[in-house]
């Protein structure tokens, strides 16, 4: 719970200092959502899978923490809609993160295909050869993005220098210095978080698969949790979505890291299946906000929910009833 506590107050901190570093910089919310947001606030998940597997053993809770948490990054986007006033998020949202969208389904794509057909694709030592391709989509993605970016850096230009006044009283090097101390702090309490998970699996006998993919992953999600609500409530909506999206894709780059630090052989090859289950329904939320992104919705039908962010939610729920009774079943 202290670990979890750390996060959530750090990670509290993060959106406004990334606000001003967007103001301060005139780089835009969207970009410094989509790179330095979401690289911190995955963070937890890149310190877990690397201390799951490096230091803990338990490879499960590593996959179960990333792939679970992509499912939660996308639920958290769904519930960003009712919280975000009367109008869509997809309504208001740039057409811009369809781009980072795509890139993230073809990572988390390849990522479950490795899992399915870990027996037949080859390795190089310990490590598998699907662990440069997913290293390689993310440098392309990343690479992409920033040129789509640079062509509409005006667009964010202007709108950092409509907030200028917001923050007067903090300087870009403040700002800095506190976004890295509170980033610090998320990765010292991130390390506990799988020897937590492997002693509630233990003690409820859910198994490290669910214990992945629900718990860690739920508390790995926490600063984006806490970061998106922030911005929602600052106006930073671009910033919010650029982050779930863009923690993502650095998630799924989490997995090869993964698997470099595990020397026992390729880690695809060691994980229960029931990962690419999550992998496949974090896949199909995905593509449902790629269509409400390209669709643009104009009003909310369900319970303050648009039939996206709906639709999203219904998905995610689904995800952990079937990863529950399938539990002790797919090895």
């Amino acid at each position: 719970m202290a670990a979890a506590a750390l996060i959530i107050y750090s990670g509290s901190n993060l959106s406004r200092y990334g606000d001003v570093i967007s103001e301060k910089s005139g780089l835009g919310r969207a970009w410094v959502g989509l790179i330095l947001i979401a690289s911190i606030t995955s963070l937890p998940e890149l310190i877990t899978g690397i201390s799951s597997v490096a230091v803990a053993g338990v490879v499960d809770i590593a996959f179960g923490d990333v792939m679970g948490s992509c499912v939660f990054n996308l639920l958290i986007l769904a519930l960003m809609d009712p919280m975000h006033g009367t109008r869509p998020i997809f309504l208001q949202a740039g057409q811009g993160h369809i781009l980072s969208a795509a890139f993230a389904v073809a990572m988390i794509a390849v990522a479950s295909t490795a899992i399915m057909g870990a027996g037949i694709i080859p390795s190089v030592g310990h490590v598998s050869l699907i662990t440069p391709v997913i290293i390689l989509i993310y440098i392309i993605g990343m690479r992409t993005l920033f040129l789509y970016e640079k062509q509409v850096i005006r667009e964010y230009v202007q709108d950092a220098a409509e907030l200028r006044a917001r923050y007067k009283e903090i300087s870009l090097r403040t700002a800095l210095v506190f976004f890295s101390l509170n980033a610090f702090i998320v990765v010292v309490a991130a390390i506990f978080l799988p020897f937590i998970a492997e002693e509630i699996a233990k003690t409820t006998g859910l198994g490290r698969t669910f214990t992945g993919s629900v718990f860690v992953a739920l508390a790995t999600s926490l600063p984006e949790v806490v970061v998106s609500i922030a911005a929602i409530r600052i106006g930073a909506l671009d910033m919010a979505v650029a982050n779930m999206f863009g923690s993502n894709m650095f998630n799924v780059l989490v997995l090869a890291v993964d698997d470099i630090f595990y020397t026992k052989g390729p880690i695809f090859a060691e994980v229960s299946k029931s990962h690419s289950i999550t992998g496949g329904i974090a896949i199909l939320m995905t593509a449902i906000a790629i269509m409400a992104l390209v669709y643009r919705p104009r009003k909310k039908t369900f319970l303050r929910f648009e039939w996206g962010t709906f639709s999203i939610l219904i998905l995610g729920i689904l995800n952990f009833i079937v990863l529950y009774l399938l539990r002790n079943g797919i090895q």
